[in-house]
């Protein structure tokens, strides 16, 4: 033994840090909002333990116990700590915060559910990570602090844990990985000549050196095998892993994801001859998803997912309120719940298979817009289009799927469609958050000669299993299934005919084929309800749920020329992307990456629904959320089934009130705004006790004179989410929240208004100097994202324009590079290969070009924006919108309601939108000479604030006719801009003359039709 070595195992046997929690005063207890925690001693396994109280009440939020900690931590190491405790499933976090204490690292166990009896967590260099922090550098060498944290997760409640005996173990580096030791050799050669020949009951045994953390086992077998898979690490005691019973021969890859053994052992269940063995550490597939990503790799293309692969994309398919919320993939497959298994389509075409690989695709929707959803696979003389929609008639809400075979040649064709049901979800294996996508595992399967019945583990261990089922409108003329040792890599056609199946490793599969023979131009419908029951007629179905659509989306009647109907098909599938995402009266910005719901994703949600007339579900929202204030005022930035979220937002108190006052301006409903009026004050009163935070001397100074009075710093803009920064989104959306306060007590009678109207015009007037500062201060000659920053962020910028009277007090200057920049940012991406990503939020900035006359950059800007739909038939986008669209990243929800409604109110911006600085209704302040030629655009029944708008406007720039009827009087009348180069001619209101002022003409509101002659 050298020196060395000695010397390191000296400083081994003793721990890098350590707590026996025999003085619990050392760490004190807290918690967030409305959420109790209390520390106390109690006994342990051998002397004190910590124990932690506490109570979620009907809150989300965390209890926590914190202490000071020094920690140099080792390269490698072994953190150990010792639970026990009483309550629901929750999430556990161990935090380690440096001396800064702005970086953080953890490690999260999520769904944690304490046992009675003491457990040990045993924590590696792999399992921590960096949670957030400003800093470059993310190694973890030095922290201070410690935090043993509970979530709220799925339960809350009220309950305890009890912690004990706290180490950190230095280890020696960790050695590379050596290559197995065999008890036969010769099976290890990977030649393929050699071969271990397995009697029943024999064993081979590898020894692997040291413990290693695994994630797979490859075995090559030369035929058909029965084995079982044990673990030790001693090779005294062992641990069965895996049985498989009924191996179908070839390679048998074997996840093994929560083994750390130092030996293996194949135990023969039956004679059989294993060619080669492959033992997989943790790093070659360290997720089920990985595993299956390996898989996929080496299977013919076509086999598995495309998303497993490739980036993939999909849409959605519910119902109104989001009772059912399918999705549909592009390549066929369709997903009747969140984190369910797929029903995913192959073919076999005169005896030759068929699948997403070998075709192309192409996507509809009814009508161009309806949510009843279509992908095609077009081939040489066929089609086979898959639909998706949900029903809502009756007590039970279902989602329809079919499968249609159409012969397009000139001579018959025989084909067997097979769907097979499979244990990967549509939503992609990239996609994280509220739900992981990709593997969906199934238990069991069972067909009984109408349904099937899918079994799938619950979410949390522990939980009962989940039985759903899927019944086929056609019996299929035959039925198989089969384990995961059954045709790991095989085609899903070729499942053995079976009625019954589980499977130990989750990942069942089942097949249902038909085989038709079709003469030129007929078509084989298999309709499937992925429910207990069926509808009597599919078709019928279907065309009751395309008018029940037409009906909720057609509110506002908009028509326009056929070059441009895409515009407002993808409006009205934006319309029902909201409805359907939402989960009763929680406005969600989708349904799989997200569960939360949002108070800045409602508000302007909200905005977009009640310009076409939706208003019941932007009142529901609204009285919901409002349940969920805290006592002081403060409004939550959003809220899920655990309750309402602590997390500091500053932009969600203005945010809750716009939507009050919006909901007033669009209904006049008195009664609703008085309902919620203390609420609305005490929001108010809230925000301005942090905006008074900021007015001090000390930002008085001249480096800190771009933070006065604002805001405090806040994480609601994704981009600060590493360190809390001032952002202007926050005071924007502030600003808002005064003026919808001043006009809520104006309404209502309230004495309040006097001291609003103050607070909010000191507050512009702090906002307005803040940016000028900012400028001076970063030496920037645009409007900064965060004045402590000065970064670039036009779409946060948009907001100034949209929601607030700001626009003409801001430096002009400053304001018009702003989006300038924007401008030259997005048009030169199509040249570019310097960016990866964006997120169409920046509709938005469609919206800003129009209100600062910018007509044909909005238009342009638009018309880039719709290329990136994908795929465009089913008109929505994702939250991320990638630069090459099959490099895989999360997307977010797709579609993405949120950015639906920034498509809603980019759209109508088009035709109409309120100038909040004038009170005016500024007319068609999209168009261009497209739009107007031939019958032009009409548009029916367009809510403002001020009253339902009629308007129609078609000609040429020597002869233009605009109507413009409806109920609306705006305080500050209508504002038409002259929609095309040069002077406009001779123009008559109602036959009087009229006179244009730079291009402006300003009409009265009187509440009589207006009708506007130019030319002619």
């Amino acid at each position: 033994m050298t020196l060395a070595t000695l010397a390191f195992l000296l400083a081994a046997a003793q721990p890098a840090a350590a707590d026996g929690f025999e003085q619990p005063d050392r760490w004190t207890a807290s918690a967030s909002d409305g959420v109790a925690s209390r520390i106390s001693g109690v006994p342990g396994d051998s002397g004190q333990a910590l124990r932690l109280d506490y109570d979620f009440a009907s809150v989300s939020g965390y209890a926590f116990a914190a202490r000071t900690l020094p920690i140099d931590w080792p390269e490698n190491y072994v953190l150990r700590l010792k639970l026990r405790g009483r309550g629901g499933v929750n999430d556990l976090q161990l935090k380690f915060t440096d001396a800064s204490g702005d970086n953080v690292w953890w490690v999260q166990k999520l769904n944690f559910r304490p046992s009675q009896d003491w457990q040990q967590l045993r924590i590696r260099p792999r399992d921590m990570a960096f949670a957030w922090g400003p800093t470059q550098d993310k190694s973890l060498r030095r922290t201070a602090r410690m935090e043993i944290v509970l979530m709220r997760g799925r339960d809350g409640g009220k309950g305890h844990v009890e912690i004990d005996e706290l180490t950190l173990q230095p280890l020696p580096p960790a050695p590379p990985p050596s290559p197995p030791r065999a008890s036969d050799p010769a099976v290890l050669d990977g030649n393929g000549q050699t071969a271990w020949h397995g009697q029943k009951g024999q064993a081979l045994t590898l020894d692997l050196g040291a413990p290693q953390r695994l994630s797979a086992l490859l075995l090559d077998w030369q035929g058909k095998a029965a084995y079982r898979i044990e673990g030790s690490d001693d090779g005294r005691t062992w641990q069965t892993l895996r049985t498989v019973d009924a191996g179908d021969g070839g390679r048998d890859p074997i996840a093994l994801h929560d083994a750390e053994p130092r030996y293996l052992r194949i135990r023969m269940l039956a004679a059989g001859r294993l060619a080669e063995v492959a033992v997989k550490d943790i790093d070659w597939a360290p997720t089920p998803n990985d595993f299956i990503t390996r898989l996929a790799r080496d299977a013919p293309r076509g086999r598995y997912p495309r998303g497993f692969l490739e980036q993939s994309y999909w849409t959605l398919v519910g119902t109104d309120g989001g009772a059912v919320a399918g999705l549909i993939g592009e390549d066929g497959a369709i997903e009747p719940a969140k984190g369910s298994y797929s029903v995913e389509p192959f073919l076999i075409i005169n005896g030759a298979p068929v699948d997403w690989a070998d075709v192309t695709t192409h996507q509809r929707l009814e009508d161009g817009y309806l949510p009843i959803a279509t992908t095609r696979w077009q081939g040489q003389g066929w089609a086979l289009d898959s639909t998706a929609f949900a029903e809502a008639e009756g007590d039970t809400p279902r989602l329809l799927g079919r499968w249609q075979i159409r012969n397009e040649s000139d001579r018959p064709r025989t084909f067997t469609l097979t769907l097979a049901v499979r244990p990967f979800q549509v939503n992609p294996p990239a996609q994280f958050l509220a739900q992981r996508g990709g593997v969906s595992p199934i238990a069991a399967l069972r067909w009984n000669g109408s349904h099937l019945l899918i079994r799938q583990p619950g979410p949390v261990d522990g939980d009962p299993p989940v039985d759903r089922l899927l019944t086929p409108m056609i019996t299929p003329q035959s039925v198989g299934m089969g384990g995961f040792d059954q045709g790991a890599l095989a085609t899903p056609e070729t499942l053995p005919l079976a009625t019954a199946v589980e499977d130990e490793a989750h990942m069942a599969q089942a097949r249902m084929s038909w085989t038709i023979r079709l003469a030129p131009g007929d078509h084989f419908d298999v309709p499937v309800d992925f429910a207990g029951s069926a509808p009597a007629d599919f078709d019928a179905a279907l065309a009751r749920t395309a008018d029940i659509w037409r009906q909720r989306l057609g509110g506002v009647t908009i028509r326009v020329p056929a070059a441009r109907r895409e515009l407002v098909d993808t409006l009205r599938t934006a319309l029902a992307d909201i409805l359907i995402s939402r989960d009763g009266p929680a406005l969600k910005p989708g349904t799989r990456s997200y569960n939360r719901s949002w108070i800045r994703d409602g508000a302007m949600m909200s905005d977009a629904l009640l310009r076409l007339g939706v208003n019941d579900p932007a009142i529901a929202f609204a009285n919901w959320y409002g349940d969920h204030l805290f006592a002081n005022g403060k409004v939550p930035c959003c809220v899920d089934f655990r309750g309402a979220d602590p997390v500091p937002e500053n932009d969600s108190h203005g945010q809750y009130i716009h939507l009050l006052a919006q909901l007033h301006r669009y209904t006049g409903d008195d009664a609703l705004l008085a309902r919620h009026w203390e609420r609305l004050d005490a929001a108010r009163r809230y925000m301005d006790g942090l905006r008074l935070s900021e007015r001090t001397p000390a930002n008085r100074t001249p480096d800190r004179q771009m933070l006065f009075g604002l805001l405090p710093p806040s994480i609601s803009h994704e981009a600060y989410s590493a360190k809390p920064q001032y952002s202007l989104w926050d005071d924007f959306w502030g600003l808002a929240g005064y003026d919808g306060a001043l006009y809520a007590a104006q309404q209502l009678g309230k004495p309040e208004a006097r001291a609003i109207a103050a607070q909010r015009d000191q507050f512009a007037s702090d906002i307005v100097n803040a940016i000028d500062a900012a400028a001076d201060h970063w030496s920037i000659d645009y409007i900064p994202g965060a004045t402590s920053l000065g970064d670039f962020d036009a779409t946060s910028t948009t907001m100034a324009l949209e929601i607030t009277t700001l626009q003409p007090r801001l430096d002009q200057r400053l304001l018009r590079n702003t989006f300038d920049r924007q401008w030259r940012r997005v048009t030169g991406r199509a040249a570019s290969t310097d960016w990866a990503d964006y997120t169409p939020y920046e509709l938005r900035n469609v919206s800003a070009m129009l209100r600062l006359g910018q007509v044909q950059r909005a238009n342009d800007l638009l018309g880039l924006y719709m290329q990136d739909r994908r795929p465009a038939g089913w008109n929505a986008w994702a939250e991320v919108v990638g630069r090459e669209p099959r490099v895989i990243r999360f997307l977010g929800d797709l579609p993405h309601a949120w950015v639906a409604s920034d498509y809603i109110r980019a759209a109508l911006d088009l035709f109409a939108y309120e100038d909040k600085a004038t009170d005016a209704l500024v007319l068609g302040a999209g168009m261009t000479a497209d739009w107007l030629a031939g019958q032009g655009v009409t548009v029916q029944g367009l809510r403002t604030p001020y009253g339902a708008l009629d308007l129609t406007m078609r000609g040429t720039a020597d002869r233009l006719s605009v109507h413009v009827g409806g109920a609306a009087r705006p305080p500050g009348g209508f504002v038409l801009r002259w929609p095309f180069a040069g002077l406009p001619p001779a123009t008559t209101i109602n036959g009087r003359p009229a006179r244009w002022q730079e291009g402006v003409l300003h009409l009265p509101a009187t509440g009589k039709p207006l009708r506007v002659e130019v030319g002619g």
